[in-house]
């Protein structure tokens, strides 16, 4: 009974309280979604859902209402009524645009909308300059839906996401609202608060919509879209568009509107097609309705996303505003199909001419008290646009489930199934659950094939395992305590190690981890070569890179946010080292060559190490510094957001204080910098300097030494290509003194692949890199190379390819380079 009544509440939607509501169709009685509806010069405002229902809330004071409906396309209508009551229906028809094609003319051989253009660009700072500082109330609301979704992917269980998809297998799987205030100048300053916030199915949680994902400004040169989308009145617009002059009409203002058809000159550049309507005289923006096709974004899974803006007209001040935005997009990869649909309603806006200095600091969104639980009264009379009824069927059974689902009876159910104990989980490995108090067991398995490996010293070698986790999904506090037994067969040994690992909350991201026992590591801890391509390159080609060492050890360490944007951890390592050999020359091809010895330094004498025997005992502490980091405030967490106006910096020292050797002691001081920006539709620039010291260091282990990511099986898995060099091999320029390590790589996304005939159709990326190694008595080594990223056919444009030129007093060598780029 409660849940019924709950129901036709959220789906009837009345007030009695200065309610002015109905429905918008068209001429043929079809609705109208997303019209524009606002009190005459004034910004309250709202607009019409799917179904084309609207409720417009006003002041009762008044005794006579003027509300305009604008839609793009349509004729802008005005009702004038006074004297009613509340609440009010009122349905209306729109009537389309007559377009007056007559006036569409070319004169002196030029085209009337390039001229249109022409003038949209001269105005774009005096349209924007009394619209640059704002205060205004924000409503968000995203829908995102799927369809055709697999029971398995991959061979894991997907279920019903949390009762989102019906026997079908499709349905909405996410649905929130968010009510805010919100305070704005340009280019880039937003203080917003959350007043209210509500996700479908999570009572406790926070909705992702947040106003800072919102700024779609075609005034600027370009409209951020995940890439740098070209505007139709950037500055070089005419380099990527043709236009043409559809029509023009006059709104109620008697303001004349042109409508510009926008079609890209080349098909596969970051641009937009559809219109853009331009007003006669202040060449301000009217509205705005484009297409963007995924792979423009250079994102593959998109299908298409449509992007509108509906701008208002106030007389008293002249101004132009955006009023309403609706994004809607399509998707879909592996038979899986997406789409959804955000709605952004602008109202009440305050211009200013300034704000205080202090208005604007590195908090840039914060949620009020209690915004996760406002009731169904507190939604119905601030909800900017009705929902529709499948909205209220989401809302209602989405609530329902989780009801049931967060029960103990529910949960203890679910998990009663999964934990059931079968004769294979002794080989394949078994986890039990409490889903109820937030703790799981796992158990790896005899056999976890996931972990089988390759290495001369240990053969054929495998991991099992236990761990224990406990989570708190409010404070954000875990803890994870876990095992790995590793046993090499060629060896005959069995290593075993522990790790616990605490984290305090989401707000400092403080934590504490231990661990020790014994293991097998590379002798760069960086670990330069992957088990699956060591393996490869060895049981196929017998080129065994990987260099190995046993250590007894235990460590302890410890970090967290110290204040916004520098994040410290400390740690103290104790190790017990020892130098190991080849076990095995086991091979699948190539069975007359022989494996590389073990050491590094003299790779062809199987009985020489690269270290003696010893102990050692670290202390290390480092900062990460982030300049300008801005950050959203929850109630249970901290958000940080980069700001990519300033390299990030990060300072690491380190001494060795005790040893059983004296002369292994020593100290090291190393920095470094990471910068990265976008140039626009240019492209991305990525560029990392690593520099380092080492300080009475004359005679330390070679395991101390700093050592360089190298690469000599041409290719690259990890997609990192801004931490490591593609042909240097892995411990040639090892330094045990000071040292300058630069990266350095451009990726064009198109800009210059797009204009190429042909060429264009592949949807290549050209990307220029660099690296070099500066250590003192040697001359530098350097990489030079060009490549092709996106590589790939239909979604799938992962593949990566680089030729590279090797240069140290000289040419040394150069080869061609396979990897993933995602």
């Amino acid at each position: 009974m409660k849940q019924t009544l709950l129901f036709f509440s959220l789906l009837i939607s009345v007030f009695t309280f200065s309610q002015i509501k109905g429905t918008v169709v068209d001429k043929n009685g079809n609705p109208i979604p997303y019209v524009s509806i606002y009190l005459e010069n004034t910004y309250n405002g709202t607009t019409t859902n799917e179904q084309g229902k609207y409720e417009l809330y006003v002041n009762s004071n008044a005794s006579t209402y003027v509300v305009l409906y604008q839609y793009l396309g349509f004729k802008t209508r005005k009702e004038i009524l006074q004297n009613i009551n509340f609440p009010y229906t009122l349905d209306v028809t729109l009537e389309e645009e007559d377009m007056m094609l007559n006036e569409v003319v070319v004169q002196d051989g030029e085209n009337p909308a390039n001229d249109i253009i022409r003038k949209a660009i001269a105005n774009k700072e005096k349209n924007t300059f009394k619209t640059d500082k704002f205060e205004a109330d924000f409503y968000s609301r995203g829908i995102f839906r799927a369809k055709d979704i697999p029971e398995k992917f991959m061979g894991v269980e997907i279920g019903d996401l949390n009762g989102s998809l019906d026997s079908t297998r499709s349905g909405v799987i996410y649905l929130s609202e968010t009510v805010s205030k919100i305070k704005f100048e340009k280019p880039d300053h937003l203080k917003e608060e959350i007043i209210a916030s509500k996700v479908a199915g999570n009572d406790n949680g926070f909705s992702y919509n947040t106003a800072m994902s919102t700024d779609y400004d075609f005034y600027e040169n370009y409209v951020d879209l995940s890439i740098k989308m070209v505007s139709p009145i950037a500055n070089n617009a005419f380099n990527y568009y043709k236009y043409h002059l559809e029509g023009t009409f006059y709104d109620n203002n008697k303001h004349l509107i042109n409508k510009i058809k926008l079609t890209p000159k080349r098909d596969k550049e970051p641009v937009f097609e559809g219109y853009i309507y331009i007003v006669e005289d202040s060449w301000a923006i009217y509205g705005v309705d484009v297409d963007v096709k995924g792979y423009r974004m250079q994102e593959p899974i998109l299908e298409t996303l449509n992007l509108k803006q509906n701008f208002s007209f106030n007389t008293d001040n002249s101004l132009w505003v955006k009023n309403i935005q609706t994004i809607s997009f399509e998707a879909g990869i592996f038979g899986m199909n997406f789409n959804g649909k955000f709605t952004h309603v602008f109202t009440n806006y305050t211009f200013k001419d300034s704000f205080d200095k202090k208005t604007f600091g590195k908090e840039i969104v914060s949620f009020a008290e209690n915004a996760n639980k406002k009731d169904d009264a507190y939604w119905n009379s601030s909800r900017q646009v009705p929902l529709t009824e499948e909205e209220v069927s989401n809302y209602i059974k989405k609530d329902s489930i989780q009801t049931v689902r967060k029960s103990k009876e529910y949960l203890d159910s679910i998990d009663a199934k999964g934990n059931r104990f079968k004769v294979f989980d002794i080989f394949t490995g078994y986890t039990y659950k409490n889903s109820f108090k937030k703790w799981n067991f796992n158990y790896k398995g005899l056999a976890d094939i996931t972990s089988l490996s390759f290495n001369t010293v240990q053969g054929w070698n495998l991991d099992s395992g236990f761990s224990f986790r406990k989570w708190n999904e409010e404070t954000g506090k875990y803890t994870t305590i876990s095992s790995t037994f590793n046993y090499g067969f060629a060896e005959d040994r069995l290593r075993v190690n522990g790790y616990i690992y605490h984290r305090f909350n989401n707000i400092n991201d403080a934590y504490i981890s231990i661990s020790g026992g014994s293991a097998i590591s590379q002798i760069n801890k960086a670990n330069p070569i992957s088990n699956i391509v060591n393996s490869v390159s060895s049981l196929f080609f017998k080129d065994n890179y990987m260099k190995l060492y046993n250590k007894e050890f235990a460590t302890i360490h410890a970090g967290e946010e110290v204040t916004n944007g520098i994040f410290v951890t400390a740690g103290l390592e104790y190790e017990n080292r020892r130098p190991l050999f080849n076990n095995t020359d086991y091979t699948l091809f190539k069975n007359s060559d022989l494996y590389f010895s073990n050491d590094p330094l003299q790779p062809y004498n199987n009985y020489s190490v690269p270290f003696e025997q010893h102990e050692i005992l670290k202390a290390s502490i480092s900062t990460r510094i982030r300049f300008g980091q801005k950050y959203i405030s929850r109630p249970n967490a901290k958000l940080n957001v980069q700001n990519d106006d300033f390299p990030v910096l990060q300072f690491y020292y380190s001494k060795a204080f005790s040893a059983s050797k004296e002369q292994y002691k020593y100290d090291f001081l190393a920095a470094r910098m990471d910068y990265n920006q976008t140039f626009g539709n240019k492209g991305d620039f990525g560029l990392r300097i690593k520099a380092g010291k080492f300080f009475n260091a004359d005679d330390i282990s070679f395991l101390d030494y700093k050592h360089f990511n190298g690469n000599q099986t041409h290719v690259n898995l990890n997609g990192d290509y801004l931490n490591s060099f593609n042909l240097l091999p892995y411990y040639t320029q090892s330094t045990n003194d000071s040292y300058v390590e630069t990266h350095l790589q451009h990726d064009f996304k198109g800009f210059l692949m797009n204009k190429i005939p042909l060429l264009n159709k592949l949807q290549w990326n050209l990307i220029g890199t660099f690296h070099q190694i500066n250590v003192p008595d040697r001359k530098p080594y350097q990489e030079f190379g060009i490549g092709f990223g996106n590589i790939g056919f239909g979604k799938f444009r992962f593949l990566r390819v680089d030729y590279v030129r090797t240069y140290q007093g000289g040419f040394m060598g150069d080869g061609v380079m396979f990897g993933l780029q995602f």
